[in-house]
């Protein structure tokens, strides 16, 4: 029932917020379908596997460095290692993990990253509660479909740019699956949402830095700071989303669609359009990324004999990621014409063709000056024509109407699986990595969710006889 409105004089529909929190503080696990169910395990296994390889990556470390120097009570554990950090600590540093590498996963149509904000809060809380992998799950499950929710409420604008969906949604995630296995009533998640909506940020400027994983880090400590606070007292609005200085106006002013927030909840679940990513590149580089390892197949094609790379995509994808001469890995995965350069060449388009080597590989760098792609609005988000025009006098055209990894053409179970054990078995023996994987569609069975995350440990480092002989943090 339409019975409220913004001063721009759009009506919106009152209690969005309340009649969200609800969902998620009510709804009975036995509830949720076992098809969302699932949804939710490809998604808990795609985390845990991206995870796990970005715990090389050089922004943990100076992240930890920081978050020990602050001390606090050891309470969950970063993914990968033995460290224990404080609640809200252990939360930032696993959503810096999920979105490193860029190899998360997107809720369409949004270029939402729902995962990495929501998973690290529930699993600190769901660690330091015991709490059963059957609780986990339906608390992820919720969270994720508020976050998708909130992320589709302000699409209209979600290409803005200044801010970043995945760290303004994301932080309602955290707060609906944080506050769901802390028990709050549907009154409190209400004010839960407040004190996270508040806290929503992530501007665009960053992007090609590592702080842009560091926008998910922050809203899943939000989220979950935003339950603790709401589960001692702490006061807040409890008409965040759709009140007249609220959430949607602040990011969506004009075009917030509220409905969007509370439109057949528990029977239409968002979350079955949220695809794990294929390509460790920026999701609309994805139809270009397909269109070139096709290419690449044709006889007597050849990065020596490519003249000119051209064609047509959504202009979106230009004025979000076209960076033509990115200066370093991080750039390149927010690059297109990196993505497609580099997936041409190397037929991958993995987290080894984002290192500082691959952009400036010359070949790689030669192909990628060859792109000129024209924007077209009749082509979808996850479509393309990519025309490759040789030495011979040849032009080849490669139409892509469905990017794979989009919900028409998703990533199949089995292809996940070989997804987790290649990012997974870079820092874990194959046989752990296989044993963990079957604990993770497992998750449901678990009478404690702290045997996953004891699963997630990588091997100790070797110590050096010169130092102190402390235990590594894997």
């Amino acid at each position: 029932m339409i019975d409220g409105s913004v001063p721009d004089g759009v009506p919106v529909p009152a209690a969005a917020t309340a009649r969200l929190a609800r969902f998620v503080a009510r709804t009975d696990a036995s509830a949720i379908p076992e098809p969302v169910l699932h949804a939710g395990r490809r998604c808990l296994v795609n985390l845990v596997g991206v995870s796990l390889h970005a715990t090389r990556d050089p922004a943990l470390p100076v992240l930890l460095d920081v978050l020990q120097a602050e001390g606090g009570q050891p309470r969950a554990t970063v993914i990968g290692g033995r460290r224990r950090l404080p609640l809200q600590q252990a939360a930032l540093a696993n959503g810096l993990l999920a979105h490193l590498d860029d190899f998360d996963d997107t809720f369409f149509p949004t270029v939402l990253h729902p995962s990495a904000p929501t998973i690290p809060a529930a699993l600190a809380v769901a660690e330091d509660q015991r709490a059963s992998g059957r609780d986990f799950l339906a608390a992820m499950v919720l969270g994720l479909e508020a976050c998708c929710r909130v992320a589709l409420s302000i699409q209209q604008v979600r290409h803005g740019a200044i801010w970043h969906m995945t760290g303004t949604a994301g932080v309602f995630g955290s707060a609906a699956a944080a506050g769901r296995l802390l028990g709050l009533d549907a009154a409190t998640m209400a004010v839960a949402f407040g004190l996270a909506g508040t806290q929503a940020g992530g501007l665009r400027e960053t992007f090609g830095t590592m702080t842009k994983a560091f926008h998910p880090a922050r809203a899943a400590q939000s989220g979950l700071f935003a339950a603790l606070l709401a589960q001692r007292g702490f006061t807040s609005t409890s008409s965040i989303l759709e009140g007249a200085h609220g959430f949607g106006q602040a990011f969506a002013a004009g075009s917030f669609d509220a409905a969007a927030l509370t439109e057949g909840l528990g029977e239409r679940w968002l979350l079955m359009d949220n695809a794990p990513k294929p390509y460790a590149s920026a999701i609309l580089s994805h139809p270009m990324v397909d269109a070139m390892l096709a290419l690449r197949t044709q006889p007597g094609v050849s990065p020596a004999q490519v003249v000119r790379i051209s064609g047509r995509v959504n202009p979106l994808a230009i004025r979000l990621e076209s960076r033509p001469e990115p200066a370093d890995g991080l750039a390149a995965r927010l690059s297109f014409q990196h993505a497609m350069a580099a997936a041409f060449v190397d037929g991958a388009c993995l987290p080894a063709q984002f290192t500082d080597a691959r952009v400036h590989d010359p070949v790689v760098a030669g192909v990628r000056r060859l792109i000129e792609m024209a924007p077209d609005p009749a082509i979808p988000q996850h479509g393309c024509e990519v025309e490759l025009s040789l030495a011979d006098g040849r032009v080849l055209c490669q139409p892509i109407e469905h990017a794979t990894g989009s919900p028409v053409r998703p990533v199949s179970d089995a292809q996940l699986e070989a997804k987790f054990l290649a990012l997974a078995g870079t820092v874990l023996p194959a046989t752990r990595a296989r044993r963990l994987l079957g604990r993770l569609w497992q998750v449901d069975g678990l009478p404690d969710l702290g045997v996953l995350l004891r699963a997630c440990r990588t091997p100790p480092k070797p110590v050096d006889a010169a130092a102190s002989g402390q235990a590594s943090d894997g």
